[in-house]
């Protein structure tokens, strides 16, 4: 089997997510039913639907883990919300 620079790359990115790689060999375990555990579909598909949750978890993880660092300084006391400068318009004076 032939490796392409996009094979490189996705083992690459999934190396660097060590549990996000486990749940995706996990679900290839799964469509090639390795344990011979799904012998019906229904078995294949509370697994399939149990590892993609579980995997939804791990990616949202994986983000947290490292999204904080490329947010972080961009980050103000108020949450990222602009602050307002000015307390408002003065009302309208009318004369009588």
């Amino acid at each position: 089997m032939l490796t392409t620079d996009r094979d490189r790359v996705l083992l690459e990115r999934l190396n660097c997510h060590p549990r996000l790689r486990a749940r995706m060999e996990s679900l290839l375990a799964v469509v090639e039913n390795a344990a011979g555990d799904c012998a019906k579909a229904d078995a294949a598909e509370r697994w399939v639907i149990d590892e993609l949750r579980q995997m939804g978890n791990e990616a949202l993880t994986a983000w947290a883990d490292v999204g904080w660092r490329w947010r972080w300084p961009t980050r103000s006391r108020t949450g990222g919300r602009a602050e307002k400068n000015s307390t408002g318009t003065p009302p309208l004076v009318r004369s009588r």
